[in-house]
């Protein structure tokens, strides 16, 4: 695979990572629109990879809290906000972990990766975002995080499995609808990405070393590299406009760019 290749990719998933657009629909399309052979997961992975680095460096403060938190977790104590974080983010990550492993022993992953799908996911759930956001109350900050909610944003993490959905969209929306402001749901949004993106990496190793494909291992490194900073820089960016500007123009960009899609599709 070329470098321009991987560079191309590793931007697309640097910039639309932490936006509610869909990185992974926008990675699937990249060989549809280029002509070129698709990636594949395990390139798709890899930039993910690279976006977890980002989002580690960027929330450091959460994520080391977090960190010291599992220490008295294991120790079955919940009685630090570190600790509490850390058990919610568990709790939420364990539905899209079973349903992944589900999607990929069926096939249902390949079977996905199609511009229709992703061009009704993306329409039909950036509609769905709007309306979270221009009903959702702002009254929760990410401090206030409870266990329910974090159950209901890991169910609703699950949907994001279907390509064009978008996980940072489909949480916030979700997040958003639970009435946290926009800034708290975008973060835990991203702290949500840690442990989801762990293990899909983990997974993805294992078929690595397993089918010994040190070549694509290789293209992975550089692709995650390139993905850690675009991501970096777009994720400082979409955070300051937080504080000012509402999800419409994302909204806007779905609808129009998944009515491009389902066009294309259907023509």
């Amino acid at each position: 695979m070329s470098l321009y290749y991987l560079l191309i990719a590793a931007v697309i998933q640097g910039v639309t990572e932490f936006l509610p657009i869909s990185s992974s629909g926008h990675l699937i399309l990249l060989p549809a629109l280029t002509g070129a052979d698709d990636q594949g997961l395990a390139i798709d992975v890899a930039v993910h990879v690279g976006t977890l680095v980002a989002v580690i460096l960027f929330f450091w403060s959460d994520v080391r809290s977090a960190l010291m938190g599992m220490g008295r977790l294991v120790r079955g104590k919940i009685d630090t906000r570190g600790a509490f974080l850390a058990f919610c983010l568990i709790i939420a990550t364990i539905p899209v972990i079973i349903a992944g492993l589900i999607i990929k022993l069926t096939g249902l992953d390949q079977a996905m990766r199609s511009v229709a799908v992703i061009g009704w996911t993306m329409l039909g759930f950036g509609i769905v975002l709007y309306w979270a956001d221009r009903t959702g109350e702002t009254t929760k900050t990410k401090e206030g995080w409870t266990l329910s909610d974090a159950v209901k944003m890991g169910l609703a993490q699950v949907i994001a499995l279907i390509p064009g959905t978008s996980r940072s969209g489909i949480t916030i929306t979700a997040a958003r609808k639970l009435g946290y402001d926009r800034e708290s749901a975008a973060t835990l949004s991203m702290l949500m990405s840690i442990p989801t993106i762990i293990a899909s990496g983990v997974l993805l190793g294992a078929d690595v070393v397993d089918n010994a494909d040190w070549a694509l291992a290789r293209d992975g490194g550089i692709a995650a590299a390139f993905a850690f900073v675009a991501a970096l820089l777009s994720l400082k960016v979409m955070m300051r406009l937080l504080k000012s500007v509402d999800f419409t123009p994302y909204v806007v960009y779905r609808i129009v760019f998944g009515a491009f899609l389902l066009w294309w599709a259907y023509s």
